[in-house]
């Protein structure tokens, strides 16, 4: 009996260290600078070393951003509980005109429990975040066109490694298909914490 329990969880722990990069990415985050919600200089430097889950999102955003910044939140809620420190999130602003940093500060203020692992940034053009996400995740970014206030970008979570490297996307919501793979993404950030960078 002792024998099967020992194979059984060594067979969860093989499991979860299963975590392999997805078609499509391994590619390593291009440089980038911008300004947080506290009005600090953010740049790719300060990724180094810690697991990332990226998103963009808008302030101003009347459809998906909502749920998916409540996803995000759950996802950090359930990340604290569990003790993991090591990691970080990143939501990127696609309306950097509007969203200013106390806007973005503003925006997670009820749903943030990270204690500054959280980190909203804005400051850069329009066009540099557009050609960021194209280069890095492969996603169109696009901002408010005339007569609307409602930018264009994709719903998607990113993990990064501690190497910057981007390792797989999630939906960030549920789909008619799919459901937000809240566990599944904790799961996965916990094993790069545990176990490092992928090779």
């Amino acid at each position: 009996m002792k024998k099967f329990i020992l194979l059984l969880l060594l067979s969860v722990l093989a499991g979860c260290g299963n975590l392999k990069i997805q078609e499509g990415y391994g590619n390593t985050l291009s440089e980038f600078k911008a300004t947080d919600e506290n009005g600090k200089i953010f740049n790719t430097k300060d990724m180094q070393g810690k697991v990332w889950l990226v998103d963009f999102i808008f302030t101003n955003c009347e459809t998906v951003c909502p749920p998916m910044t409540k996803n995000m939140s759950d996802v950090t809620e359930e990340l604290e509980k569990k003790g993991i420190k090591n990691y970080g999130v990143l939501s990127m602003s696609v309306d950097p005109k509007v969203d200013s940093p106390n806007k973005l500060k503003a925006y997670v203020k009820d749903l943030d429990q990270t204690g500054g692992k959280w980190k909203l940034v804005t400051g850069y053009k329009p066009k540099d975040i557009a050609d960021f996400a194209v280069e890095n995740f492969k996603t169109i970014v696009a901002a408010p066109t005339i007569g609307t206030n409602q930018a264009t970008h994709g719903t998607s979570f990113y993990l990064i490694d501690q190497n910057r490297k981007i390792i797989k996307d999630y939906i960030g919501k549920d789909t008619g298909e799919e459901k937000f793979p809240k566990n599944e993404i904790v799961e996965d950030v916990q094993t790069l914490v545990d176990k490092g960078p992928i090779k």
